[in-house]
């Protein structure tokens, strides 16, 4: 099914005014956290049976180069690596405590409020989404749905059963796919913070999640494809999800060992099918907050997204979407090639932090350093099941303060030629200050700021509503992507949402191509000396 009537849908109401929030206010205007009363930092499931994952090295030491240039390759996935891979990406691996810029950095020091970091970023740090995982046969445990505890690096059984026939018919998957890994968002862990903007952000965070797991994986010589398009209705039943309370995003198959790919025979196969047939996990998740909002933005564009999530766009229906080329002509300046990042993925997945206002602007970035982000931020290409030769969705504009050769000014990057076609000269430092809203980073000290954007209009036009979260999917792999090379180039990166996105669009001339700045990304150097504590896990 291809997309045609979508002029009218909500997600291109709500784009609006995610774009334009820092001009018009989107409601609650006069919205306060609760802080006393916030929902805990993860999913609690009372008595549920669990397990520890194992947390073995991973056989292959793939450095963070490799992981963005290279391709994935079909080895299995076993249980010590399923484990693996979640520790790196969302377990808890350290406790940071820093003198930053950050508005929350009052309540750093109490234990109570312990900065736990993870390998993958998320907007606010609010970690909201639920990993699943449903597993079928052949897995090293009893097949069903089990629920990743990130605190405690453990598997939750939520049900007891083989139920992955279910999954396969709700996301159209073969049937040799045995293990499945589902991401959830439960809304009210993040919308607490930041109300109806809040899918905006959770969004995203679940292309962080799975930028993260496709760097892991493609360094082991495994596959991650997500899929976008799935029987929602039927996933949230066997999840025993709330329809308002948590959206699923996306299904991820596994592919197995050997013994995961075993069936049982037929009659066995279908004598299990038949006792697992409309059951659905019944244990709920506790709730520690007393108070839970709804907000209506929030609730409106989750519903419209589920809805949409079937049936499924026809295969390429992404390239009317794609990014325009850049422009020939103008003035050009030719990067350098890019620095070698030979980091291992899981050192600098563990190194991976915000900067928060400790850029230092009197030391410039070398133009190998920014080639290297730059490449790492347009290889991020995230695939769909309706991906095929579609075109790169995303491109890149940047603000150039404090880099050797070149000048300060804007410009657009030429991913084909690995070069910059210049927009506007001088140094932009006041324009991006003047339109950034937050106390926690001084823009003009960082050496550039990275600014990639997607038709998001002309996606939702071609896709649908669920286009959507491949939009913002797409923006999250792309700061994962950047955020885990800034940590093995040794410098400094933050990304940050509160600019105001009309003013880009005016400065960089986006009204003809119809582009949409999503986030801004800021690297540099950072001041010498930080006061800093951190103490690892592992």
């Amino acid at each position: 099914m291809t997309t045609t009537d979508t002029a009218g849908s909500y997600a291109h109401e709500y784009a609006t005014a995610v774009l334009m929030r820092n001009r018009v206010p989107m409601p609650p205007v006069d919205f306060n956290p609760d802080w006393s009363d916030k929902p805990r930092p993860t999913k609690y499931y009372p008595g549920a049976l669990s397990f520890p994952l194992p947390d073995m090295p991973p056989p292959h030491s793939a450095t963070v180069g490799a992981g963005i240039a290279g391709e994935p390759g079909d080895e299995a996935f076993s249980l010590p690596m399923l484990g693996a891979m979640l520790r790196d990406s969302y377990g808890l691996i350290g406790r940071r405590l820093g003198i930053q810029a950050n508005t929350d950095t009052p309540g750093y020091p109490w234990y109570a409020r312990a900065t736990w970091h993870r390998g993958t970023a998320s907007g606010g740090g609010l970690y909201p989404c639920s990993v699943y995982w449903i597993a079928g046969p052949g897995a090293g445990v009893c097949p069903g749905v089990y629920h990743y505890s990130c605190r405690h690096h453990a598997m939750q059984r939520l049900l007891a059963g083989d139920v992955t026939a279910r999954v396969r018919a709700a996301a159209d998957l073969p049937d040799d796919s045995t293990q499945f890994l589902v991401v959830g968002v439960k809304y009210w862990a993040n919308s607490f913070k930041y109300n109806n903007f809040s899918y905006h952000a959770v969004s995203m965070d679940v292309g962080t999640l799975l930028q993260t797991w496709r760097l892991w994986a493609g360094g082991q010589r495994r596959r991650i494809e997500p899929r976008f398009w799935f029987d929602q209705a039927a996933l949230r039943h066997l999840l025993g999800v709330p329809p308002d309370d948590e959206g699923l995003f996306t299904v991820v198959p596994l592919r197995w060992t050997a013994a995961g790919a075993t069936h049982a025979p037929p009659r066995a196969a279908a004598a299990t099918a038949t006792a697992t047939d409309g059951a659905s996990v019944l244990r709920r998740d506790s709730e520690r907050s007393r108070v839970v909002l709804t907000f209506d933005a929030l609730r409106r564009v989750h519903r419209e997204t589920a809805e949409s999530a079937t049936p499924r766009p026809e295969s390429g229906a992404l390239a009317a979407a794609a990014a325009r080329p850049v422009p020939d002509g103008g003035d050009r300046v030719a990067l350098p090639p890019a620095r070698t990042m030979d980091m291992p993925i899981r050192t600098a997945l563990s190194r991976r932090r915000s900067s928060f206002g400790r850029f230092d602007g009197s030391v410039a970035m070398d133009g190998a350093d920014l080639a290297a982000l730059l490449t790492a931020a347009s290889s991020a290409r995230l695939p769909t099941e309706i991906t095929s030769d579609d075109g790169d969705l995303a491109k890149f504009y940047l603000f150039v303060n404090h880099v050797d050769g070149v000048a300060p000014g804007s410009y657009e990057y030429d991913p084909a030629r690995h070069e910059l076609r210049a927009i506007r000269p001088g140094p932009p430092g006041m324009f991006l200050q003047r339109n950034y809203f937050l106390p926690n980073y001084n823009l003009e000290q960082a050496a550039v700021v990275i600014v990639p954007t997607i038709r998001v209009h002309a996606v939702l036009d071609a896709v649908g509503p669920r286009g959507y979260n491949v939009v913002n999917a797409t923006i999250g792999a792309v700061a994962q992507n950047v955020y885990t090379a800034a940590a093995a180039l040794d410098v400094g990166c933050g990304v940050a949402l509160g600019f105001d996105g009309v003013s880009y669009v005016e400065e960089l001339g986006l009204d003809a191509t119809g582009e949409t700045p999503l986030l801004i990304m800021l690297a540099g150097h950072e001041r010498d000396l930080p006061g800093d504590y951190r103490h690892e896990l592992r």
